[in-house]
């Protein structure tokens, strides 16, 4: 038996612990029965923060926040020169969201701490559960804002000034829950990042299979479209002399649908869509849409942006349209994926390799530390809905794999350094 096997035997994960952590936070936000409305730096992300940070510092952790928000508790390892082995993921949902996505993966986290603590185990490498700042992108654009700003791929000032639709900025809505940290974004390293999530696609659940072992996330794509048009009185102008920015727009929405289709597996939606006036009787004048493109191949992805962008100029000529944010596609560290794809063997789980259709905050920390995703079922592969869910059994199966993954490249990195 394997020393991680002898230490797993001891630090269990306690399933009804979990769960009953992942129902009784979901009241930082509820929204009606089963839903969840916690957007990025509100209220309710910052109660759902002290929740965090509250439990991280009774198993002993040490608390670092930077300036972008993102939270960095640090279970003590035998070594503390040592970079740490990171586990995390995002508290924060969309308007109409669930209990599940993102909320797992921190949750799980300190699960995964408390099983060490609790078997008073202390691995060589010190232990990170990380939750990252406004993942969703539903209050503030782009989306994976915190991963980015922390690993470098989005700077701090632009940022900081980023307003959401009341006019408010990052760096203010920071500042009134309390959550703008001194650490500069990127002051620690990692020696590995591992993230769970819920799959978010029917593919898991559909072949009966209880791990997905994550190789890859799909690049994504995202675009505002201004469509202009001339406002008049609905009853004063005949059809033929109208310019109407809805039927344009609604011409422009199809378009994403055709574009993505002739591209599989690529995907487009828009996700948001305003109209001004917006008023029963008077002829649209403008309106705003927002599009997510996402494609696993990066020059196919280009492609899909192209040509959407050449559809919207044949629709519209005088559309404005501005690219938000283009994340090309990930690959995962491939030690790390077979470290995943061994422990869930040898813990007797079904599993499968797979490519993510979401991006994910593991997206960004590839670029700066060996990372991998592990997934468990969806219902029906819904997520970003009220009713999102996967069981307990399932979430346990998730982070007694995410456990076993931590103490095996505790011990896998040691062995490596020592031989370099």
């Amino acid at each position: 038996m394997s020393a991680t096997a002898n230490i797993i035997e001891k630090a269990l994960i306690q399933p009804e612990r979990m769960w009953a952590d992942l129902m009784s936070t979901a009241k930082f936000g509820a929204h009606g029965e089963t839903g969840m409305r916690r957007l990025a730096l509100t209220q309710e992300d910052r109660k759902m923060r002290d929740w965090f940070v509250a439990e991280c510092r009774a198993l002993g952790c040490t608390i670092e926040i930077d300036r972008i928000g993102n939270i960095f508790a640090t279970y003590p390892g035998l070594d503390a020169n040592l970079a740490p082995i990171a586990m995390g993921s995002h508290l924060d949902t969309q308007p109409a969201g669930g209990r599940f996505d993102g909320i797992l993966g921190v949750l799980a986290g300190i699960e995964v701490l408390r099983a060490l603590h609790d078997a008073s185990v202390r691995p060589a490498h010190p232990i990170t559960v990380i939750c990252w700042t406004n993942e969703e992108g539903s209050r503030f654009a782009p989306a994976m804002m915190g991963s980015g700003v922390f690993c470098g791929a989005h700077q701090w000032e632009t940022v900081a000034a980023t307003r959401d639709k009341s006019g408010i900025s990052v760096a203010e809505a920071l500042d009134a829950i309390g959550y703008a940290g001194e650490r500069e974004p990127g002051f620690i390293n990692f020696s590995a990042y591992l993230e769970l999530h819920i799959e978010q696609g029917p593919v898991l659940e559909a072949e009966n299979i209880e791990i997905g072992v994550v190789e890859a996330v799909q690049g994504v794509c995202w675009l505002d479209i201004r469509v202009p048009g001339v406002e008049a009185h609905a009853g004063g102008r005949p059809m033929t002399m109208r310019d109407d920015a809805l039927v344009a727009a609604s011409k422009i929405v199809l378009a994403v649908q055709a574009v993505a289709s002739s591209h599989p597996p690529g995907v487009g939606t828009v996700g948001y869509a305003s109209i001004e006036p917006n008023s029963r009787n008077v002829i649209p004048g403008t309106v705003a849409l927002e599009v997510d493109l996402r494609h696993p191949d990066d020059a196919e992805l280009s492609a899909l942006e192209t040509e959407l962008i050449a559809e919207i100029q044949r629709i519209s000529p005088a559309a404005e349209v501005r690219r938000v944010w283009r994340k090309p596609p990930v690959a995962f560290d491939s030690r790390i994926v077979s470290v995943i794809a061994n422990r869930a063997g040898e813990l007797g789980y079904s599993a499968r390799r797979m490519v993510s259709g979401a991006g994910h905050d593991a997206a960004h920390v590839a670029g700066v530390a060996p990372t991998a995703m592990i997934f468990i079922p969806s219902y029906m592969g819904l997520s970003q809905n009220v009713v999102e869910y996967s069981s307990p059994e399932q979430c346990a199966s998730g982070a007694t794999v995410l456990l076993g993954a931590v103490l095996d490249l505790d011990t896998h990195l040691l062995a490596r350094d020592a031989n370099d």
